[in-house]
């Protein structure tokens, strides 16, 4: 089993962004000492939730405060970006890391992004499709030209060039069909439980893709799972409430309204919080029930990362790499 972080770079009420920038780059660090396989950061603009706007610049900084863990982006958003340039930079960090970078990418939301970069709504509605195709290729090819809807252009040389497989974020099935269709592992995300995991792994085997995919998890372990709860469901909508009311719709849709204190109870069941012992039986049922073995943990949920990085790493990592596969236990 393989196992991550997810940060989003979150900013809890009195913080300043650039504070929280650099106490994520620290998160990094202390993952990799805890013994981590990886760290996965977020995009995000002109918001709370997130404020890392650029998460392959994030990793960058922390490929030079590393030397193990692997750095991923969950994710780089297609829709507001052109693919060659983030190829470009996709292929600067895989030779700058040794290999460690992987890209994840999505197709992000009709957010006012869409409007501020240029982009527009047509490129998120009908553009995904093309946008990834153009960024496979560029990954995938020492040359690459395109003539499509959104992109045109002649044959030009990556430099430079690298071989690499994005991984993508899949929350529907055409999404999910697409990735399959290409060969490309999903992510998946947190407001989905075993079930709906495991019929997107269905969905893509239908599809004629096979695995190696990806799936977030809300993770906050304490002393006992009562205690875990109880501060997940005390600290955490704190961050959630202003984050999630500061996405802003390009266009006149409204605004999707969400109860957040009850999105946080259906959060703290459905992942791995609790005690250490039933992080661990958590994370190992999701595996047998979807047969997603790689999980990226969401840290930040309480304010407190570090000690929760800190006894994530110290008391639920060994009890993964010391139980048989195939075997959940636990409370």
């Amino acid at each position: 089993m393989r196992i991550g972080i997810f940060l989003v770079a979150a900013q809890f009420p009195g913080r300043e962004p650039g504070a929280v920038l650099a106490d994520t780059v620290e998160l990094i660090v202390a993952a990799e000492q805890a013994g981590f396989d990886d760290a996965w950061i977020a995009e995000h603009h002109f918001m709370s939730y997130g404020v890392c706007p650029s998460p392959i610049t994030l990793a960058a900084v922390a490929v030079g405060r590393t030397t193990r863990i692997g750095l991923g982006t969950a994710v780089g958003v297609l829709s507001t970006q052109h693919p060659i340039a983030l190829a470009e930079q996709a292929a600067m960090l895989h030779h700058l890391s040794g290999g460690r970078f992987t890209l994840g990418v999505g197709r992000g939301g009709p957010w006012i992004d869409l409007e501020v970069f240029g982009t527009g709504l047509d490129r998120f509605e009908r553009g995904f499709p093309e946008s990834l195709d153009l960024l496979v290729a560029a990954l995938s090819r020492e040359t690459v030209s395109a003539d499509g809807d959104f992109f045109a252009f002649r044959d030009v040389r990556m430099v430079p060039s690298a071989r690499m497989r994005p991984v993508v974020a899949c929350t529907s099935e055409p999404t999910i069909a697409l990735a399959a269709e290409r060969g490309l592992p999903m992510l998946l995300g947190v407001h989905v439980g075993d079930e709906e995991k495991a019929a997107a792994v269905r969905a893509y085997g239908g599809h004629g893709g096979s695995g190696g995919h990806v799936a977030a998890a809300v993770a906050h372990v304490a002393d006992t799972t009562a205690q875990a709860v109880r501060e997940l469901k005390e600290s955490m909508p704190a961050w959630l409430k202003p984050g999630l009311a500061s996405y802003v719709p390009v266009d006149g849709r409204p605004r999707p309204e969400r109860d957040v204190d009850a999105y946080v109870d259906f959060l703290a069941g459905i992942h791995p919080v609790g005690s250490p012992e039933h992080c661990a039986a958590k994370l190992l049922r999701t595996a047998e029930a979807t047969g997603i073995d790689h999980f990226i943990l969401m840290v930040e949920v309480t304010g407190n990362a570090p000690e929760n990085v800190r006894r994530l790493g110290a008391e639920v990592l060994p009890l993964l790499k010391d139980r048989p596969p195939g075997v959940a236990g636990g409370p």
